[in-house]
């Protein structure tokens, strides 16, 4: 959760000047430091808008997903290919959106071993409200304009690109 109390100072770039002081080169540690604290602020973010629906931002992505599926469900082994998750942490998800009432479990008739998850009505609902709240704080990016969103996605779509083929 972000500081109710801001800093007086750039932590990040306070650390810059004493890494290249003690240590050289600081240009890519102060890019890493801060895409893992910007990924920290936005996380916090999107949780708590997401809180109020009962869910937490992983839960939602999962929610998303099975929802845009062409038959309205989706294999656990897809779930955790698509959000590339452990898929242990995807057992936990569903665990705790069934448990909600969120989706429900079905076994595959052909393939005991595929276990399919879908929305219920419950889910589709938190849904539909966990997204409008996720739109109106403009996914915690909305500090950059249309423009740099767009710049910026593409410069770390980049980073990203040994997860995908071109």
């Amino acid at each position: 959760m972000p500081s109710t109390r801001k800093l007086a100072f750039d932590p990040i770039e306070r650390a810059g000047e004493l890494w290249r002081e003690h240590v050289g080169d600081d240009v890519s540690m102060r890019l890493a430091t801060s895409i893992m604290r910007v990924q920290q602020i936005v996380l916090s973010a999107l949780d708590a808008a997401v809180r109020p629906h009962g869910i937490t931002f992983a839960r939602y992505e999962v929610l998303r997903l099975i929802s845009f599926s062409r038959d309205g469900r989706l294999p656990m082994s897809k779930i955790g290919e698509r959000l590339m998750v452990h898929p242990t942490s995807v057992t936990s998800l569903v665990d705790r959106l069934e448990s909600q009432e969120l989706v429900e479990r079905a076994t595959d008739p052909d393939d005991r071993r595929r276990i399919y998850v879908s929305l219920t009505p419950a889910g589709r609902r938190v849904l539909k409200s966990a997204t409008r709240a996720l739109t109106e704080i403009d996914f915690a990016v909305g500090s950059l304009d249309e423009s740099h969103q767009v710049e910026a996605y593409e410069l770390l779509r980049r980073l990203r690109s040994d997860d995908f083929e071109d």
